[in-house]
């Protein structure tokens, strides 16, 4: 498989060479190195830095994503089968992500067990604030 230099993987990626060195340099990416000690990657590296901003955007954190690359082979270029793996080892918290963000579409416009005692419904959900008892914060949201 034909490598290409950090520039071309920034390019194809989006990201500043600065970043992708620091993936490098935290084991997110792996590269060769040429006789100049120039980075190089194979072009299978620029879907391990596409699933990284991917996994950004759904709350990952990068050890978690580190974690998740780590399931895949650094020996060969990972199969749809390693990605379906990986893949599904995301689902289930996504899933659960998906469910708190419908929820917390679905109750905004209703009490939230903040306190504020501002709508009818906090009357009945939040009756003198009791749900301040629990702590701080929209007691009802479950976040």
């Amino acid at each position: 498989m034909s490598e290409i230099f950090i520039g071309a993987l920034s390019h194809r990626t989006g990201l500043p060479v600065s970043i992708i060195r620091f993936y490098d340099d935290n084991g997110l990416i792996q590269s060769n190195r040429n006789g100049g000690g120039h980075r190089r990657y194979e072009r299978a590296q620029i879907r391990r830095v596409s699933f990284v901003i991917a996994a950004q955007k759904f709350g990952y954190t990068l050890p978690q994503i580190k974690e998740l690359l780590d399931s895949l082979p650094n020996e060969r270029t990972p199969t749809d089968e390693d990605w379906e793996q990986l893949s599904e080892k995301c689902r289930k918290s996504l899933n659960a992500k998906i469910e708190k963000l419908q929820k917390l579409r679905d109750t905004l416009s209703d009490c939230i067990g903040c306190g504020c005692l501002s709508l009818k419904s906090c009357e009945l959900y939040n009756p003198q604030d009791i749900m301040g008892q629990n702590g701080p914060g929209p007691r009802r949201l479950d976040l």
